[in-house]
């Protein structure tokens, strides 16, 4: 590595292992080549590397706060600009977005093409009503907020883990990490209740088919209202009992199977 920095810099983070470790990438982007590898991401390693490497006139950058704050400290006169895959990823979920916002009006429209057009021309796939929620992410948000707040009133580790319910290396984890750190790892973890804004359909489903229907036409109806999940989760799902519905008494083959296993059971 030369003592200076490329002209055009561009730093990002990436997983020595996902979820767990990271470092920091550093890229000449005229030259579409790698400069250097920081063992991590927080923002003084990347302060440190810009004092020891000046000349950077343009940095690449996403949006992570850290980022912002070394070049702000070590290189102030270097231009900041978005890399292109965090503008496409902002374009995306801005679209994604307006779609959820209109989904009355889209709805309206896919209900008049419909109409006018032949019948085995598709309806319009709308948006679900509601986009999953990530927990976690909310939960990370408000834990590092709960943490910082009893920090700022000189609370004890052990004083906020015992208040906050909490282990105190967790708390030592929250008051040490930058929020978008706990944010980035957060996000790498599946959200917990990925299925849950799907099971008042599949319940429905279920009952409207009598339980005989495939969960591979389950899950590509579930696909088609937003679902995100693996396959299998669809064979997880256990229809709610409607008390109000008759009994039906299960096929000959499954009362054999039944009556041989408890003589079965009996004998042994």
């Amino acid at each position: 590595m030369p003592d200076r920095a490329p002209r055009a810099l561009g730093v990002d983070e990436f997983a020595f292992r996902k979820g767990c470790t990271y470092g920091t990438v550093l890229v000449d982007v005229e030259a579409g080549r790698v400069v250097d590898v920081l063992p991590d991401r927080p923002s003084e390693t990347f302060a440190a590397w810009l004092k020891e490497h000046p000349g950077a006139e343009i940095i690449c950058r996403d949006r992570a706060t850290a980022y912002t704050k070394a070049v702000r400290e070590a290189a102030p006169d270097a231009l900041e600009v978005a890399d292109r895959w965090h503008l496409l990823q902002n374009l995306s979920a801005a679209v994604e977005k307006a779609c959820h916002q209109h989904r009355d009006c889209l709805r309206k429209r896919a209900e008049e093409e419909t109409v006018t057009e032949a019948p085995e021309v598709a309806p319009m796939l709308l948006p679900p009503t509601e986009l999953p929620r990530t927990q976690i992410i909310e939960r990370t948000r408000h834990r590092y907020e709960d943490i910082h707040r009893l920090l700022e009133k000189r609370w004890t580790i052990s004083a906020i883990a015992r208040r906050l319910n909490l282990d105190r290396k967790t708390v030592r984890r929250f008051r040490d990490t930058d929020l978008d750190q706990l944010l980035a790892s957060a996000r790498e973890r599946r959200p917990n209740g990925v299925l849950e804004p799907f099971k008042v359909y599949l319940n429905a489903r279920f009952t409207e088919a009598q339980g005989e229907v495939s969960g591979t036409r389950l899950f590509l109806e579930m696909q088609a209202r937003g679902y995100r999940g693996q396959t299998a989760s669809s064979t997880h799902v256990t229809p709610v009992a409607d008390p109000s519905a008759p009994h039906k008494p299960p096929p000959r083959n499954e009362q054999l199977s039944n009556s041989r296993s408890q003589r079965g059971k009996v004998k042994h």
